[in-house]
């Protein structure tokens, strides 16, 4: 099984400016420097946040894999006495943070919003086209619908929508309408067989020579499986309640319309107002809350990309808490 590599690490320490908890703090025995790895995966990112903050700082990882959570509490037992792992969904944030980990603040977040190599190489996840595997594609397996039951259940126009919406994918129609041909002649059961039927409907001049013609797809089935894209605004905005000030939160996305919600909630959050843009002067009396640290995404380097391919479509965004 291949490694999973974390991207764009060295970023992600900077960024969230891992270290040491300051004297003062320590000898006054108060907590600080707590990070929350909100997608704590195999726990690649968690361990060099560990590494980094030796000995005081604190991390809390929450993820809704259980195997994820075997993964990563193994690779992470070395720092026990400094590790809070909870198995629960992130849009939970702050109930986790507070109701489960004891704390009521914290120093930085991340969030990472791919899929692990794990999870795309365990072939009975169904989460990838490259092995034949039943659909699935739940990050949580003990709830929630399964690709299967999308890909077999839901109308033509729905799929539709969500092939388009969530992937992006101009063929959108024509793939519905061959997974609702096919699945009237016998069940859609099997990754290979949707690969198959999505490859089969986009005319093959049009078929991508960069990436598989299914990825888009599957992409945009995993994320209504998940309901990732849903949850995803009010995450971020219960993230930043949980901040101190002066605390950092940096979100890796692995497509444009994640990478969308991120940019522009990020500068709705930064510019405060709510006032309509005919409104000479601000009556609402709202403030910024945050500090936008990228101005344009941070993408990884040619050389991560060659050490890892699966990084080449990853932007992260940071910002830094100024106000309550």
């Amino acid at each position: 099984m291949m490694v999973h590599i974390p991207v764009l690490l060295d970023e992600v320490i900077n960024f969230l400016r891992c270290e040491p908890c300051k004297r003062p703090k320590v000898l006054r025995g108060e907590p600080c420097n707590i990070y929350v790895d909100a997608n704590l995966g195999d726990g690649g990112h968690a361990e060099h946040i560990l590494k980094k903050s030796s000995p005081t700082g604190i991390l809390i990882g929450i993820d809704r894999d259980e195997d994820s959570i075997k993964f990563a509490s193994d690779r992470l037992s070395s720092y026990r006495e400094r590790v809070h792992i909870f198995h629960d969904n992130f849009k939970n944030m702050k109930y986790v943070v507070s109701g489960r980990a004891g704390f009521s603040k914290v120093d930085g977040i991340l969030f990472d919003l791919g899929v692990s190599t794990r999870q795309l190489m365990t072939a009975e996840r169904g989460f990838s086209f490259s092995q034949d595997a039943p659909l699935d594609m739940r990050m949580d397996r003990s709830r929630g619908v399964t690709a299967k039951e999308v890909v077999n259940n839901f109308e033509e126009e729905k799929l539709s929508n969500i092939i388009y919406k969530y992937g992006e994918e101009k063929w959108a129609k024509k793939i519905a309408r061959a997974i609702v041909r096919e699945r009237g002649k016998m069940p859609v059961d099997t990754t290979s067989q949707l690969s198959d039927i999505v490859v089969s409907a986009i005319p093959p001049a049009h078929r991508s020579q960069r990436i598989h013609s299914a990825t888009r797809t599957f992409q945009a089935i995993r994320i209504a499986v998940n309901g990732e894209i849903e949850i995803l605004e009010d995450a971020i905005r219960d993230a930043i309640d949980v901040l101190n000030i002066e605390g950092r939160i940096c979100i890796i996305s692995y497509h444009s319309l994640e990478d969308r919600i991120v940019k522009n909630l990020f500068r709705e959050i930064e510019h405060g107002c709510t006032c309509p843009h005919d409104i000479p002067k601000c009556i609402c009396g709202r403030k910024g809350v945050i500090k936008i640290l990228t101005k344009r995404p941070v993408t990884p380097s040619e050389e991560e990309v060659r050490r890892n391919p699966r990084s080449r479509s990853a932007k992260l965004r940071a910002a830094e808490k100024i106000a309550n």
